[in-house]
């Protein structure tokens, strides 16, 4: 199994992050792409499911689509049972929305309280939106391990495959 470099991760986190602040900030999303392939959606999938295991994290993993429709799901042993539920929630909200879930927990924490009026949000880290050619092609949901673990290991199953 390939290591993750903390740095690369914690890189592609914060792109991720700069990406959805400057969208917000000029009221741009990203263009909708071509939808992701089975094989990469289930590379990915799958390479999510070994970060976590590496880490020692039991996570449900789930790929959709760029319009929010499950593709692949994984989940290691002994998960808990909300995980697969959450899991594909938080991979549908960064698709539709097309931002990571982190951006709806932060505006959370600043107290901007109506995202949770906003249809089927997620407001916590784990759901990432696969790009391709600066457009979403879809999405990966994790949910397991705490928060902020679920959004590094979405970024380093994402980092892992070739698009």
């Amino acid at each position: 199994m390939r290591k993750y470099g903390f740095i690369s991760v914690l890189s592609a986190f914060l792109f991720l992050v700069a990406s959805a602040t400057i969208a917000d900030a000029q009221g741009k999303r990203p263009d909708y792409g071509p939808v992701i392939s089975l094989a990469n959606a289930k590379a990915v999938a799958n390479a999510t499911r070994e970060y976590g295991l590496s880490k020692g994290w039991n996570l449900a993993v789930a790929v959709v689509d760029n319009h929010g429709f499950l593709i692949a799901f994984e989940r290691a042993e002994n998960t808990q049972t909300a995980s697969v539920q959450i899991a594909v929630d938080k991979a549908r909200v960064a698709s539709m929305y097309r931002r990571p879930t982190a951006a709806f927990a932060g505006a959370m924490a600043k107290g901007r309280i109506a995202v949770l009026s906003l249809r089927g949000v997620v407001a916590s880290p784990g759901g990432v939106p696969i790009m391709k050619d600066g457009k979403v092609i879809g999405a990966v949901g994790v949910s397991g391990a705490r928060g902020v673990d679920d959004g590094e290991a979405a970024l380093a199953g994402v980092a892992k495959v070739k698009f």
